[in-house]
């Protein structure tokens, strides 16, 4: 399952990545896909404000990984594993973090981690069509986040004609 949208702005991106966030519960995995400034950041922030979160929201890309606790029993681990040549022993946590089901893992430059990241995974590319302009692709790669695409498109659309 695939589904397309264009934003406009920083804002809008951080609206639409808000309107994701409350059909993630857990144990989801989130692939990341753009080049350098094309949003990823951005998008993570907006899901963050979708869940409440109110501390600040950052690129990962010098630590590796940041830990966002949204409550006692829902944490959100981003990763950005761009300066990696290999996982290491981030892979070890990045293993422990996916099989966590209180843990929703966000994954920018998962190619460095393609043996370890599940196929049911919801992968969002974005595409920089002006300098501040995305077009987002979203594709469910099994069933669970294909439940959740479907579920947060027929809310959206809900919305749209509401």
């Amino acid at each position: 399952m695939t589904y397309n949208v264009s934003t406009t702005g920083s804002v809008a991106t951080q609206e639409l990545a808000a309107s994701l966030a409350p059909f993630l519960r857990g144990g989801q995995v989130l692939e990341l896909v753009s080049d350098l400034g094309g949003g990823k950041t951005t998008f993570v922030q907006g899901l963050a404000k979708g869940w409440g979160f109110g501390g600040d929201v950052g690129s990962p890309t010098f630590t590796i990984n940041r830990v966002y606790h949204l409550k006692p029993e829902l944490e959100v681990h981003h990763y950005d594993l761009y300066r990696l040549g290999d996982t290491g022993v981030v892979g070890d946590e990045l293993a422990e973090d996916l099989n966590d089901p209180q843990v929703i893992t966000v994954i920018e430059w998962a190619d460095i981690a393609r043996s370890q990241v599940p196929a049911d995974r919801l992968t969002i590319t974005f595409a920089v069509t002006a300098e501040d302009s995305r077009e987002l692709s979203l594709v469910a790669g099994g069933p669970i986040s294909g439940q959740i695409l479907s579920q947060w498109q027929t809310s959206r659309e809900s919305e749209a004609t509401s």
